[in-house]
């Protein structure tokens, strides 16, 4: 979708520009911010490029490369750290034969980590593209990444 179409569903109030990037985000081939995308943002909202990029790098939702068409993002809060997130990172990891802030090499998933998913009483929890996945454990996690391997095969 054309960058323009989405910052002209905002007015160009400052509160409404992390949704924008959100949107303008999930509407781009890699699931990325470009930096021409964020200079036309910058434009839009009467903010200087590193004011954006400042809120950019500020959050960690927002990325500035190429991720893949599904982002994985384990939960590191002291309850699921607790309740082990460290494992489900690491079968992820083994899953998906990437490191942490990876993509694999079909573009189908990147895995991050996050400071709270918001679901303390599920956890240890992930979220796969903001679908939040609770109580984890190592036949949840393959029977998760199966499915998205599935749907993207038309399954």
């Amino acid at each position: 979708m054309n960058v323009d179409k989405i910052l002209k569903r905002y007015n160009a109030d400052r509160e409404n520009l992390i949704q924008a990037l959100h949107d303008i985000q999930d509407n781009t081939e890699g699931n990325y911010l470009r930096t021409g995308d964020l200079k036309k943002a910058a434009d839009y909202f009467h903010m200087s490029l590193s004011e954006i990029n400042g809120v950019v790098e500020f959050y960690s939702m927002f990325s500035k490369k190429p991720r893949g068409k599904y982002i994985i993002r384990v939960c590191q809060s002291p309850p699921c750290y607790i309740k082990g997130a460290f494992n489900v990172l690491g079968e992820l990891k083994n899953l998906l034969g990437i490191d942490l802030n990876d993509t694999t090499k079909d573009k189908l998933f990147t895995l991050e980590t996050t400071s709270c998913l918001g679901a303390c009483d599920e956890a240890p929890v992930m979220s796969v593209n903001n679908i939040i996945y609770g109580k984890l454990n190592t036949e949840k996690i393959k029977n998760i990444i199966k499915h998205y391997r599935e749907e993207k095969r038309g399954k």
